[in-house]
């Protein structure tokens, strides 16, 4: 392969090759970076175009099995759906492209990403989209910007640009950033704050592999705080911008000859908006007020027929687009003029909240969280490690767990649509991972398996961040213990020119007509993960930052009301299962299993718990179907070791000790001798007469004494003394 370019990156290189492969697509573009190689296209349906107010993009990143020298596992040896991974990274490149498409371009458009070739220290997310930019640079696409990420982690309380594999299974941060060389376009992140963890590393595999990070058992902090994290912006924003100017300058040598196109005509009639301002800016106004989507787009459907009856040569897509632009006026100028939303609220008010837990009696625990007309019922199941998500990701060796699931899910009635429930979408795929990166720094599962099920019930405005409250107080109505307390909540902002207003927890309405959707999640002391998108082209630091503290201060008013709630918990005590953990003296291991395992058994029966022990470092956890049966199992275990250990006895035929009668079967008796070990008295062994039933001679607790006959193994055989 010949390489046109190489760009030198920090910490990295990347090198290109245009016009050698796939030259029937508008364009191409074929990435080495180490020993990964992917390749990226870019296609238009010159032939149709697509007369919605809606860019027909879609991007599809694949991952091939023989890029990492391996045959796909199960039953069909090819590739067959997406992984969590390749459509969340097809969603990231996505939310990175669409705003470079003009107003009006209505072609539908393919962007395919393909991995030929993984090196398992490369960064397979950053690379992507860096391959998929550059297939659109050189493209005869009318688009000359290149947009690129950069990928930031923070190893030893140190900033690392570029990081690789095993730079970030070490790292506190994973932040993800995209732009171009003038503006911040996307913001993925998520914190596990303290510098204080161990090794355990549980694989994140709605995250790229190669930027898992590990779940720590001890935290000194969970979050990053807000002054911290706009330090690290500063720096990587600066590589971002850099890199892009980079890209631009090698790249135009190989932008092919502009495509004349088509693009869709989009003229607003200037005379309805006029008539619709001068004579229904009232109606406009009502409909606002109507916050559920469904009430809204009915107002709005009813006041053009009302126009029509009057006007009936106006075309009513036309009168559409009249009253959309009025109505985004409206919204937009009381924001930053009367700084007034809609709902009448102030601009850092955070809608009305009430929580109700463990509102499924059957439920391990559950939560029902509103906030304004957004509602997440939030429903947690605990499991055991056997109960853990497996799956291979492209640059693991093997097969991985995953022990904590969240799976967010949005109906259609949710936003009053009269729409079928089919397969997860893209969108349902994102949401739950955001809230998944939200909570997992707090919790430390140990072995346990947790899944946690947002079915959606009511949206007008952020349900992810419902589903992050919702999840948090789930977890507390299973007493399960976390390290924080996390809460979620959506900014939005609207600006024009230097006028621009902050919005916090935005509505479905703020969000549409608004320019930024800015979602984080923390607790009091800082942000565990966020997730932003920009309309416009780009915010400055200092509204970021500004941002960041007025979330602060909704996320703490959210915190306040959910502890309140978490007072009020009442458990689900007849199906919430119980699990213990504790440390106990290896050495009294034996004790606690007993000879073939029979101590350990008497307790699962008693009790009706699982007990596991690991003899390595003495761990034991108890896992049962309620409190009291765990509790009882440690009590009784915590008492074998608390007794001093007696020395054991080297028995040898022929000796004689006192027994004591543990139990009586059908064929004989087990005896206790004096150290604890157990031997069997054979039923003809127990009388000097012949005995139909040994009951009929001996009762359990009664003391005899016996003489040791024979070793049979571990066994021994006794008689009567």
């Amino acid at each position: 392969m010949k390489y046109d370019v190489n760009v030198e990156l920090k910490n990295r290189s990347e090198e290109y090759s245009f016009g050698e492969v796939a030259k029937q697509a508008n364009g191409a573009a074929w990435i080495k970076s180490g020993d990964t190689v992917i390749l990226a296209t870019v296609v238009i349906d010159e032939t149709e175009i697509v007369k919605d107010d809606f860019l027909p993009l879609t991007v599809q990143y694949i991952e091939k099995s023989y890029a990492a020298g391996k045959i796909p596992g199960g039953f069909f040896k090819r590739e067959t759906k997406p992984s969590d991974f390749e459509t969340l990274t097809s969603r990231i490149v996505d939310r990175s492209l669409r705003p470079l498409f003009p107003k009006g371009f209505g072609h539908p458009t393919q962007i395919t990403i393909m991995t030929f070739s993984v090196d398992k220290e490369s960064d397979l997310q950053v690379l992507a989209l860096n391959a998929a930019s550059a297939a659109l640079y050189v493209s005869d696409i009318d688009i000359n910007i290149s947009v690129s990420a950069v990928r930031a982690a923070k190893v030893d309380g140190e900033l690392v640009l570029n990081p690789t594999l095993s730079q970030l299974k070490n790292s506190t941060l994973d932040l993800y950033l995209s732009g171009t060389k003038d503006d911040l376009l996307m913001i993925e992140m998520r914190s596990f704050g303290g510098e204080e963890f161990d090794n355990t590393l549980i694989v994140d595999p709605l995250m790229d592999p190669t930027m898992s990070a590990p779940i720590f058992s001890k935290h000194i902090s969970n979050a990053m705080s807000e002054d911290e994290l706009i330090k690290v912006f500063e720096k990587t924003e600066k590589v971002l911008f850099e890199s892009n100017a980079k890209y631009e300058e090698s790249f135009k040598a190989f932008k092919k000859k502009t495509l004349t196109i088509e693009y869709k005509a989009h003229v607003i009639n200037e005379e309805m908006v006029s008539f619709v301002r001068d004579s229904h800016l009232s109606d406009i106004k009502s409909a606002m007020n109507q916050m559920a989507k469904s009430e809204r787009s009915t107002a709005l459907r009813q006041l053009r027929k009302r126009i029509l009856v009057t006007n009936e040569h106006w075309e009513e897509i036309e009168l559409k687009d009249a009253i959309e632009k009025v109505k985004k006026e409206q919204v937009r100028s009381q924001i930053l003029n009367e700084r007034v939303r809609a709902d009448g609220r102030a601009l850092t008010e955070v809608r009305p909240i009430s929580i109700s837990t463990n509102v499924l009696p059957a439920a391990h625990s559950s939560c029902l969280f509103t906030r304004g007309q957004t509602q997440a019922l939030v429903v947690l199941t605990m499991g055991g490690p056997k109960d853990a998500q497996m799956y291979e990701a492209l640059t693991d060796e093997g097969t991985q767990n995953e022990n904590f699931m969240v799976h967010y899910n949005f109906p259609g009635f949710s936003v009053g649509e009269a729409s079928p429930i089919l397969g997860t979408k893209r969108r349902e795929l994102g949401h739950g991972n955001l809230a998944k990166r939200a909570l997992e720094p707090i919790v430390d599962l140990d072995g346990q398996t947790v899944r946690l099920v947002s079915e959606i019930l009511e949206s007008n405005g952020s349900s992810s961040m419902a589903t992050v409250c919702g999840g948090y107080m789930a977890f507390r109505a299973a007493d399960i213990e976390t390290s924080d307390t996390v809460a979620g909540i959506a900014m939005g902002m609207v600006s024009e020119g230097e006028n621009y207003a902050i919005l916090s927890d935005i509505m479905g309405l703020e969000d549409h007509d608004g320019d930024m959707d800015f979602k984080v999640t923390g607790s009091k002391d800082g942000i565990t993960a966020m997730q932003m998108d920009i309309k416009l082209g780009g915010i400055s630091l200092d509204v970021l930052k500004e941002a960041l503290y007025q979330a602060k201060e909704g996320r703490s008013h959210i915190i306040d009301i959910m502890l309140e709630a978490e007072e009020k918990i009442e458990f689900n005590d007849g199906v919430l299962p119980s699990t213990d953990f504790f440390h106990i003296d290896p050495s009294f291991i034996g004790e606690i299993i007993g000879q073939a395992g029979k101590t350990i058994r008497e307790m699962i029966e008693k009790f009706e718990v699982a007990i596991d022990i690991d003899k390595k470092e003495g761990k034991v956890k108890i896992t049962g179907k309620n409190k009291t049966g765990v509790a009882g199992a440690r009590e009784h275990i915590e008492g074998i070791v608390n007794t001093p250990k007696v020395a054991k006895i080297k028995y040898e035929v022929g000796d004689k000790y006192p027994g004591t009668v543990k139990k009586i079967v059908d064929f004989g008796a087990f005896i206790e001798l004096p150290d604890g070990t157990d031997g069997l008295l054979h039923i003809s062994k127990v009388s000097d007469q012949r005995v139909e039933k040994v009951s009929d001679v001996l009762s359990e607790g009664e003391e005899i004494s016996v003489e040791i006959l024979e070793f049979k193994g571990n066994k021994i055989s006794l008689g009567r003394a």
